[in-house]
């Protein structure tokens, strides 16, 4: 039984995470990009939404790089630049740990000023609040991952997530088998990961494929006001509407102005 659940949440459902998150984000990209909105806060406690954001977005950005090249990087390539699994391990920790801190102190100020703040809260979507907490339980769980990392500097445990890792992505089948034995915190982390890949669609996390990157290589150019016409400027056309009188038709015999062109 313990071995057809490791192989149902670390085998079959990344493949249906994965699935929805390619899916999804490219059907929203495709077809409703102008969802990708929120109700905005920023005129609200503008200085703790600033510290909070750049806080957040400067942590989780290096604690994403960091797994993406951590977990994906094949093993050898590590053993050819000399690394080892001991430096590695330590690399992960140090740059991992600091990265929390920053994203944790981030994720608190953005969580305490949408909850405790009631004009914030009634600007707040569901959505909006349960993705907070989400990427929040994920941060915290990671951190716990800390202390037990510390336990295994040899990186034996850390070689068996970029096995599964790989393996998933290369189709390999048993690799849930691989991670069977590991830290529940760490098969903790795991779970929280994939679901944050599987609801990604569904929430503002897509505005991260709006990101305008392309702007880094675009050509420059210069906007020139000037106050001198180019060319001739037609001269005004005078009304040439003119007021009429006729005699309307009616018992009275009133008179109407109607416009004539």
């Amino acid at each position: 039984m313990r071995e057809t659940i490791n192989h149902i949440v670390f085998g079959w459902y990344p493949y249906l995470c994965l699935t929805v998150f390619i899916v999804g984000s490219w059907l929203r990209f495709d077809r409703e990009q102008y969802t990708w909105k929120t109700g905005s806060s920023q005129l609200l406690r503008r200085r703790q939404l600033m510290w909070g954001s750049n806080l957040f977005h400067v942590g989780i950005l290096i604690i994403f790089v960091g797994h993406l090249f951590g977990l994906l990087t094949p093993i050898w390539i590590f053993d050819a630049l000399g690394i080892s699994h001991t430096f590695k391990q330590w690399m992960a920790i140090v740059i991992g740990g600091v990265a929390g801190i920053m994203c944790f102190i981030g994720m608190t100020l953005l969580i305490h000023r949408r909850l405790f703040d009631a004009r914030i809260l009634r600007t707040s979507s569901f959505g909006d609040i349960a993705i907070l907490l989400l990427l929040y339980a994920q941060l915290i769980v990671g951190m716990a991952t800390i202390p037990v990392s510390l336990g295994h500097l040899d990186g034996h445990e850390m070689v068996k997530f970029m096995t599964w890792a790989q393996g998933i992505l290369t189709l390999q089948p048993g690799v849930s088998a691989l991670i069977l034995d590991v830290s529940p915190v760490f098969k903790l982390h795991l779970f929280l990961g994939m679901t944050i890949f599987l609801v990604f669609p569904f929430t503002r996390l897509v505005h991260i494929w709006s990101a305008p990157v392309w702007y880094l290589g675009r050509r420059g150019y210069q906007v020139v006001r000037s106050t001198r016409p180019y060319g001739r400027v037609p001269a005004a056309q005078p009304d040439r509407r003119v007021a009429v009188t006729t005699r309307a038709q009616s018992p009275s015999g009133s008179r109407q102005t109607l416009p004539a062109e």
